[in-house]
């Protein structure tokens, strides 16, 4: 099988996030990098399913030079080769414009599976996978846990609302969302990262695949969420004020 998984470069976790002075991103000046975790699991899935049944596994990212290091992550982890998207105004692209670079990359692999994680730390939109597959015009399928294949296909675990799962079957190629948590993530070796020095990473520019068009959803303004502390007094006997504070976590802090 041919496995392409998408995996995006974001923040660390732990790095302090300030807003920029145009208050549209974050200040990116100082900031630690790491694979997107959903990404992670869409690459453990991949090559998973290479130990199984053979075939290669192609990380495609988009994104200036410094995401070269979280490629290298990736082939040291097991992936066979890279495709780099060299692309500077990324941040300026809606899921709609990253979308239409990786399925133009895309298309020159024609892979038998194209994965990517549920939705990126950074933005959460959970949007590029599946229009990815609608630029494509491929079936996909989302909230991933398991896949393997069959004869006619794959056949996949989807998670549900409320503990419920899904089992499908879908022809190849076949575009697939994965849900983070379905499988152990493994860390890069040492010999691993050895190796990872000699594996191919293509470059291609976001110019020669896509031209940049107006977004269609813009990012206005970006702030740190609010933080509030009230204290409320409960006047009265210990039984009245007992019931008023069942109420109050009933109706306001919605705990009951």
């Amino acid at each position: 099988m041919k496995i392409i998984v998408a995996i995006k470069q974001v923040p660390d976790r732990d790095a302090p996030i300030r807003i920029d002075a145009a208050g549209k991103w974050i200040e990116e000046s100082d900031l630690q990098y790491a694979m997107n975790e959903p990404d992670a699991y869409a690459l453990e899935e991949a090559l998973q399913l290479k130990e199984k049944h053979g075939g290669e596994v192609i990380v495609l990212s988009a994104g200036p030079e410094s995401v070269g290091t979280t490629i290298r992550e990736a082939l040291a982890k097991g992936a066979d080769r890279a495709i780099h998207i060299v692309c500077d105004d990324l941040a300026s692209r809606d899921a709609l414009g990253v979308a239409r670079l990786l399925a133009e990359a895309a298309k020159q692999e024609s892979p038998d599976l194209l994965l990517t994680g549920l939705q990126s730390e950074d933005l959460g939109l959970g949007q590029t996978g599946v229009i990815v597959a609608e630029l494509l015009g491929l079936p996909h399928a989302t909230l991933i846990l398991h896949v393997e294949k069959t004869d006619t296909g794959i056949e996949v675990k989807r998670e549900l609302e409320e503990g419920w799962f899904q089992t499908i079957q879908l022809p190849t190629p076949a575009v697939l969302t994965i849900q983070s948590g379905g499988a152990k993530l493994r860390y890069a070796t040492l010999m691993g990262i050895k190796r990872a020095k000699m594996k191919e990473v293509k470059q291609l520019a976001a110019a020669d695949l896509a031209s940049a068009t107006a977004p269609v959803v813009v990012l206005e303004q970006l702030a740190l969420p609010r933080k509030q502390r009230s204290t409320q007094m409960l006047a009265g006997t210990p039984k009245e004020t007992a019931a008023a504070l069942v109420e109050k976590l009933r109706t306001e802090a919605h705990v009951l």
